[in-house]
């Protein structure tokens, strides 16, 4: 009897567990969030923002998307020979209590072969989702791009050979 019941109580356990655990989704906040416009003709750009997790556990971004592209990846830059090239990575960790900055230059969200034009001020939805399937939505603001940041529209010098689109 006594071990029916300890069955029963771990099998409750269990079951009611993700009522109080907390997804990603629930615990990781998006600062900043945007989109730099892509210049005209050019058919990729990179949408950047911060992530705080302010959770107990590590979780992984594995997933992003949104209805601008038709292709969304998640990307990083690499000095290689002294030439930065792009390159998809398969998730974008953030630390428990940390943080993980997407910025030119390094980590970021990469949009292929955008479905149309993009003005300055217009809002994209972005999709983030994460390790243990949950997702959360943020809304980009799209901005122009600032001199002093690495060019993302086109391929801007970057080597896109190795990308499957």
């Amino acid at each position: 009897m006594n071990r029916l019941v300890l069955s029963l109580a771990a099998s409750l356990a269990v079951l009611s567990a993700p009522i109080f655990a907390a997804g990603a989704a629930d615990v990781v906040t998006v600062v900043d969030p945007y989109v730099r416009m892509a210049p005209p003709g050019a058919t990729t750009t990179g949408a950047f923002m911060v992530l705080k997790n302010g959770g107990a556990k590590d979780v992984k971004v594995v997933k992003a998307d949104n209805p601008a592209s038709k292709v969304t990846e998640l990307h990083t830059h690499l000095n290689e020979g002294g030439v930065m090239k792009m390159r998809p990575v398969k998730d974008i960790e953030v630390k428990a209590k940390g943080e993980t900055a997407l910025k030119p230059g390094g980590l970021h969200v990469m949009m292929i072969d955008m479905k149309g034009p993009m003005k300055e001020g217009d809002m994209i939805p972005i999709t983030l989702t994460f390790d243990d399937g949950s997702s959360k939505k943020v809304d980009a603001k799209v901005v122009k791009p600032t001199a002093a940041a690495m060019p993302m529209g086109g391929t801007g010098g970057h080597d896109m050979s190795q990308h499957k689109h």
